[in-house]
């Protein structure tokens, strides 16, 4: 319960804090027993949105027509089913998959799965076949030393691969290791925070953030993160790629 109208959230022009204790949520045509998060969205100035799905019973469903978005869906509790027009692809939690523009599908979990989604129109290429559907299990992605930084690893989870104009990455830090310099570039990112804490700048902010935490940066938004606390800190984040802008 909010005491005296207080929140962590913070919304600008070119970012935005996103904290669990002001989510509202919304249902879609189709939809059974599922709940959306709508957390960052074109509304806001974004070029993607990013939806929390959580279910209610069993048998929950979230329904997503054929059109002309993209999608990365990442398990972060419990167990879901991707049911797709051929074929049906189980995930449980670190799951992901990557469904490209023009597939429906639709996602039926339990009262104890919560999936983070990345929603993008995507930007077809001349001359460049559009990429195919992959999946996997974050913890089949070893992580790699951000810069030479084995205290800061990064994992892939989509192939870098230029038929992909999207990519999807969790970091890891240990308490105490940070970016190595404020980056300032034109990707875009949507961000949840994972596990553990720390304090994110966006722009000439510093926020302290946690678990369960979502972030938006528009392009060139000054950014920097250092892990704070006892426990490593991890996020995963999506950015745009592989186009001339």
């Amino acid at each position: 319960m909010s005491l005296f109208g207080h929140t962590r959230t913070i919304v600008s022009a070119r970012h935005a804090l996103i904290a669990p204790d002001g989510h509202v949520p919304s249902s879609f045509p189709g939809w059974k027993n599922a709940t959306a998060y709508v957390l960052i969205s074109p509304a806001m100035g974004a070029d993607l949105s990013q939806i929390r799905v959580t279910f209610d019973v069993a048998s929950g469903k979230a329904v997503f027509p054929s059109d002309e978005h993209e999608h990365v869906i990442y398990v972060e509790a419990g167990e879901c089913e991707i049911e797709l027009a051929d074929e049906s692809i189980s995930l449980t939690d670190g799951g992901y998959i990557f469904i490209p523009w023009h597939t429906s599908f639709n996602i039926t979990g339990n009262d104890e799965t919560r999936v983070t989604l990345f929603r993008k129109i995507f930007e077809f290429q001349d001359g460049i076949e559009p990429p195919p559907l992959v999946f996997g299990t974050a913890s089949g992605i070893p992580g790699e030393p951000f810069l030479g930084n084995p205290r800061a690893l990064l994992q892939t989870l989509l192939p870098i691969d230029p038929r992909y104009d999207m990519a999807v990455n969790i970091f890891t830090y240990q308490p105490g290791a940070t970016l190595p310099f404020v980056e300032t570039h034109i990707m875009e990112h949507g961000l949840l925070m994972l596990s553990g804490q720390g304090v994110y700048r966006l722009e000439e902010s510093y926020y302290p953030v946690t678990a369960g935490d979502v972030i938006w940066m528009a392009p060139y938004c000054p950014q920097w993160f250092v892990a704070m606390g006892d426990e490593p800190a991890s996020y995963l984040y999506y950015k745009d790629v592989h186009r001339l802008p």
